[in-house]
């Protein structure tokens, strides 16, 4: 469930994940391996929030194809 703060949507963990089709594990990762990665917002377990554009970022990213062996 969105959460909004001064106007803007923010999005929890869960919710991202089942948004872009992506584990907990693989978003971690993904976080953990991007430099802009800094929460503007926690919940009260201190986990991230996530604003839309965030969200849509990450769903770019899942959608990303590369071609290997090149």
């Amino acid at each position: 469930m969105p959460v909004v703060i001064d106007g803007e949507t923010y999005y929890k963990t869960a919710d991202v994940c089942r948004m872009v089709g992506i584990s907990r594990s693989t978003l971690a990762r993904w976080l953990k391996q991007d430099p802009r990665t800094d929460a503007k917002h926690r919940d009260k377990r201190g986990w991230r929030l996530f604003t839309e554009q965030e969200v849509q970022r990450l769903q770019r990213e899942s959608n990303r194809i590369t071609r290997v062996g090149e």
